[in-house]
Order: C-alpha cells, then structure tokens, then sequence
C-alpha cells in the first residue's frame, strides 16, 4: 500500500470551504477568543445579559454559536452536514443541551438521541450518534452507585429506567447499524458509566463494533482501564469500542479532590497526560483485532501518530474501524488536511437552543484560551491563509 503524506502546515486546504468574508469574520472571533481577559469579560456580560433577558441571541447566533453548533435544532444542521460531506468529512450529532436534572428532561434526550440516531441512519454523512449518560440520568444517583451506597426504592426503579434508556439507544443503534459513542464524564460516576456500558457492548457489540466508550486519557489509572477493558472484551468475545481523548474536567477533577483531601486522579503535568494517550493509541493499533478505535483530539502529533501506525501496519486509510474527529470549528487544519488524504474523519457537531447549549460554548471559548494556546494556532492559521489568498489575487493581477 502506497503512503500518503500528511501535513498539517496545508491552511489552503484547511480552509478551502470558506469564502473570503467568512474567513475574516473567524479572524476576528479567533482574535478576540486570543486575549483571555476578553473571553473571561465577554462570558460574564453574556451570563448577566441572559440573567437579565437582554435581546442577545442573535449577536450570540451570528458568532461563537455559528462557528462551533450547528443550528438550534436537527433540522439546522443539515446546511452543516453538506458543507462538511462536500469535503468527506462526516458529522457526529450532538444534542448538547445540559438539561433538568429529572425524569421528564431525560426521556426528553433519550427522544433527541433517537432521532439522531435515525438521521444517521439515513445519511451515511453521519458515521456515528453520541449521547451522555447524564443526559439520561441522576448525577447524584450515578454517584451513589458508584459510591455502593445503598438505594431505596425510587432509587432503584430510577436506575432501571437508566438502563433500559441505554438498551433503547444502543438497541437502536444496533438495530440500524450506527456506531453509538458514550461520552466520557467525572471520575466520581465513570466507574457507573462503564460498567453500564460495557453491558451495552457485551449484548451489542458480538458481530460488530457498534458501541463505544470514552476513555480520558489524563486519568493516571486510565491506560490501565483501557488495558483490562481490551481483556474484558476477549474474555466475553465482543469488539471493545474505544474514543481516546485526552479530557475535558480537569480544574473539576482537581478541585473536587482538593476539597474532599483523596489523591488527584487526573497527571500533574500534560507532558504526562500526552505520554499515556500515545501509548493508548499504540496499545489500540496492536490490539486492533479486537479494538476499533477514535481518536478525538486537536493534538497534531497524535494524528500523525496514528497515520504513521496505520502505513506502517498497512491499514487502509478508509478503514472504518479507525476515525479522526474534531470538534466543529476547530483545527479544521487536521480535519480536512486528513480527509484530503483519504482518512476518516468527523467533526463533532453540537446543536440546541442557544440558551441551553452556553455552557458547552463557554467551555469553548476557555479551553480555546487555556489549552496549550488553541486560539493562537488557529489565529495563526487564519492569518496566514488570508495572506496566501491576497498574495494569489496580486499575482493574478
């Protein structure tokens, strides 16, 4: 098999589906997402403007809601979906409203979740559904699982109803042969999550990969949960489904373990967290006959990882047991670049009211401030592909 060299460095393919407008106006949101103290002033007006009911929506919608959701609803995700297929780059529908914490607001998700599912169903744009455990469930209740506390009788009847919302979406997903990820969520209820979920796969997962299970990579004990999962897939002869990411509740996790004096469960340093995922990603490629993997992350070294794995071993590019995703308006330098290559990628695609989907979109313009200067790099990019395309126009002229 002939390999294919990938870069990164490639801004006009990175941005080949925008038009010069839409080029600038990211510009200018990337610029100011560049100074942490505007990002932590604009988070608090916009928290206060809400509070207060101010008439904000729309310069909310015309900004971070159009560069990172697709729409309000699933039906407003479509322009997305195309523009995304248009470059062989699919969309992960993720219905990220953070609901009510009760039954009526968790059989509401459980109906979104099914929709998407259809939709992926009948648009092979759409390689996979995602859901939240805690979009279907008690955080409170999840802990005390974990916990072994025991339960009373609403409890446990709560808790069945937990299940059988897992059975009816992975069912489902089964039933039409869509890839279902589980996300990944706080290490105090995790331990509930997978065991829920390796139930899943165990039922679900016999002739093929269809559920999946998110493992986050900056849990030191999280390499070796990845290891005894892959044994405990052998064992009971299903395929492991497995998203490596490197995680998303850091200060949380940090806090929580601060203030209740147990020992941090997430590594001190990135350089450690980095370590662990790549190994995680090796670990995956020996394993693969029993692994499909995704890995999910804006770290360009990964990738490449993964690439180099992949022509060393062999595996065809448009293997589907191996995906590269990305979330919607990030890194579109590795996203497009990859499919341009012939990989498999997909871009995670958020979507619900406005109001609802804020605390995802404040999570955003953080991480974008914070980690390992996202907003730089893709400022950065920005910036040099609107002068290639002014040099372009001056040497035509």
């Amino acid at each position: 098999m002939e390999s294919t060299k990938v870069s990164f460095e490639d801004t006009s393919i990175a941005f080949s589906s925008k038009s010069n407008l839409q080029l600038k106006k990211i510009y200018l949101l990337f610029a100011s997402m560049n100074q942490n103290w505007l990002v932590k002033l604009g988070t608090f007006f916009i928290k206060l403007f809400i509070f207060l009911h101010f008439p904000i929506k729309k310069l909310i919608r015309v900004t971070v809601f159009e560069q990172f959701c697709g729409g309000e609803t699933l039906q407003e995700c479509n322009k997305t979906i195309e523009n995304l297929d248009k470059s062989h780059i699919g969309t992960i529908l993720d219905y990220s409203v953070e609901g009510e914490d009760n039954e009526k607001s968790f059989d509401k998700t459980t109906q979104e979740v099914l929709l998407t599912i259809e939709k992926a169903y009948e648009n092979i744009a759409i390689p996979f559904a995602v859901f939240k455990v805690t979009g279907i469930a008690s955080m409170d209740l999840l802990e005390k699982i974990q916990n072994e506390e025991e339960l009373n009788n609403d409890e446990k009847a709560a808790f069945e109803r937990v299940r059988e919302r897992m059975n009816i979406l992975c069912g489902r997903a089964h039933a039409l042969n869509v890839r279902i990820f589980v996300d990944a969520e706080e290490s105090w209820i995790q331990d509930t999550i997978d065991t829920l979920t390796y139930g899943m796969m165990e039922k679900y997962n016999q002739e093929q990969c269809i559920v999946y299970n998110t493992f986050q990579m900056y849990r030191k004990d999280m390499l070796q949960n990845l290891k005894e999962a892959t044994q405990q897939a052998r064992d009971n002869h299903f395929s492991l489904g497995v998203k490596l990411v490197r995680g998303a509740y850091m200060e949380k996790e940090r806090q929580r373990s601060h203030e209740e004096n147990y020992c941090e469960p997430v590594h001190e340093t990135k350089a450690a967290t980095d370590h662990d995922y790549n190994l995680g990603v090796v670990f995956c490629v020996e394993n693969r006959d029993n692994i499909s993997l995704c890995v999910g992350t804006h770290n360009e070294f990964s990738c490449k990882q993964l690439v180099d794995l992949m022509q060393k071993n062999q595996i065809d590019p448009t293997d589907k047991h191996f995906y590269f995703a990305q979330l919607l308006g990030m890194s579109d330098n590795i996203s497009y670049n990859l499919s341009k290559a012939g990989y498999n990628v997909a871009k995670y695609v958020p979507y619900g009211p406005i109001e609802a989907v804020m605390p995802y979109l404040f999570r955003r313009a953080a991480e974008n401030t914070s980690v390992s200067g996202q907003a730089s790099r893709e400022f950065v990019l920005i910036k040099r592909e609107i002068v290639r395309r002014k040099r372009l126009m001056f040497t035509k002229k």
